[in-house]
């Protein structure tokens, strides 16, 4: 993960899905030798200048603040049902989740943020804050969803992009499933073969050698990750089909699925590749997101 000394941070906000995306947070730390912190921001009521509209926002806030700490005892308690001596850290803001987040990520190892199950059309309108956290989070992200709590035999599917290769997302992939004792599958999709009209095009092309290529391509990218992690075992696949439905198609097996995004620049930053959202928008499974900018 990213900054080795720093908690893994997950935002929740009453729903079932953010306590149980704690719990899942929760296990992890522990299994990295590291504090959980907690958090929950509750969004500005505004600014209301008469004193009957500041005694109504004064009385909205405390009853925000309350229900905000009731919150954050619950999840807690949920937290504490799952694991043993975790620190657990809790913390209320009065900002934007995303803004809290964010800023939060700059000295954290994860940042985890629960999704609910996809539905065809709920997957189309996918959380703001998750997108924004995402686009522009400091360490990775998780947007946890499926129902898992804890780790499993299952893998860890980690997407291997020609483009940008991400170290972050190897490492990441890769600590991962040592620390769980569980396989990396290595997946990389290319166009294959295009066809128009029934006619090859382009109708020259050496396609045995270009998937020749492709496969020595990934499998010497992951070779120095797979010397430096000697007990995971690596399955590769290399599919004739889009990145996102290659990658979902074996997350329906697994247990995480990691991929990197281009970097967190003002242009590469301002927005998350298509991957990146189809996963966010798509996957089964929790998603982890990690810009090569990313430790």
């Amino acid at each position: 993960m990213s900054d080795s000394t720093g908690p893994v941070v997950v935002g929740v906000d009453g729903s079932d899905e953010a306590t149980t995306a704690a719990i899942w947070a929760g296990v992890i730390a522990e299994k990295f030798d590291a504090p959980l912190h907690i958090v929950h921001a509750t969004p500005d009521t505004g600014r209301l200048f008469s004193d009957a509209a500041a005694a109504i926002r004064a009385s909205l806030i405390a009853e925000q603040q309350k229900s905000a700490e009731a919150t954050l005892e619950s999840v807690q308690k949920a937290v504490r049902t799952r694991t043993g001596k975790l620190t657990i850290t809790a913390e209320l803001f009065d900002e934007s989740a995303s803004k809290v987040l964010t800023d939060l990520s700059q000295d954290a190892r994860l940042v985890v943020l629960g999704s609910k199950e996809v539905s065809p059309s709920a997957a189309l309108l996918l959380g703001s804050t998750t997108v924004a956290v995402t686009t522009h989070s400091s360490c990775p992200v998780v947007t946890w969803r499926g129902g898992i709590t804890a780790p499993t035999d299952q893998p860890i599917v980690l997407g291997v992009d020609g483009e940008q290769t991400g170290t972050a997302a190897f490492r990441n992939a890769f600590e991962f499933a040592d620390r769980f004792g569980v396989p990396v599958h290595a997946i990389n999709a290319w166009p294959g073969r295009r066809v128009l009209g029934g006619i090859e095009i382009p109708a020259l092309i050496d396609w045995g050698a270009v998937e020749a290529a492709q496969w020595q391509y990934v499998m010497g990218s992951v070779e120095p990750w797979s010397e430096k992690y000697p007990a995971v075992e690596v399955r590769y696949f290399i599919e004739a089909a889009g990145a996102g439905q290659a990658l979902l198609r074996h997350a329906a097996e697994a247990q995480l699925v990691v991929v990197g995004n281009r970097g967190r620049g003002l242009l590469a930053g301002a927005l998350l590749g298509s991957t990146s959202l189809n996963l966010l928008h798509h996957s089964p499974i929790p998603a982890m997101v990690c810009h090569n900018a990313n430790p």
